[in-house]
């Protein structure tokens, strides 16, 4: 035997590592869906929703990492529909950054140019609000949660996330009519 392969034959064998986080695999394939669909509708953009995928399950390895338990979420469901949400308003806040523009000129209808730019106008207006209130609003809005549902979620009475909600799209429709 040579030197090198004898160099060779004395380095350890790498194996993947196994996840950090007990259950991951199960957790991924029961959520990736739902975390990818509200994704796409907060952020309107295919790689970005990739993104947000990507984030939110990189924060599960994580927090497994640091020896936090994943399976003790309650409504995991509406758990991971959240942290989707919230990693897509982080997204629409460094796209506000960029001041990326959607106008295409390609676009064969203008109404569909209207269209987009409309959208576009309601992500960044989302995108200024808390970060809270953006997750309060895209959650009822986008993905459909109840108020019943968000209340638990946020932690408050019933009665006051239909406040917050009425205010959000205030605050909202005056963004949107500057």
């Amino acid at each position: 035997m040579t030197t090198a392969n004898a160099q060779i034959d004395e380095l350890p064998i790498l194996m993947p590592s196994t996840t950090p986080v007990a259950g991951f695999a199960e957790l991924y394939e029961r959520h990736y869906e739902a975390v990818f669909r509200a994704a796409l509708r907060v952020t309107g953009n295919p790689a970005d929703a990739e993104d947000v995928l990507q984030t939110v399950f990189l924060r599960i390895i994580a927090r497994g990492a640091r020896g936090g338990d994943v399976e003790d979420v309650t409504l995991p469901a509406a758990y991971f529909r959240r942290a989707a949400v919230n990693a897509a308003v982080d997204v629409l806040r460094r796209r506000e950054l960029r001041a990326d523009s959607v106008y295409d000129d390609s676009a064969p209808h203008a109404a569909v140019q209207s269209s987009l730019l409309l959208k576009e106008r309601l992500r960044r207006a989302i995108a200024a609000l808390d970060s809270e209130d953006a997750s309060l609003f895209l959650l009822r809005h986008v993905e459909g949660l109840s108020n019943e549902e968000l209340a638990g979620m946020f932690k408050v009475e019933k009665n006051n996330v239909a406040v917050r909600l009425h205010r959000i799209r205030h605050r909202l429709q005056a963004e949107m009519e500057r």
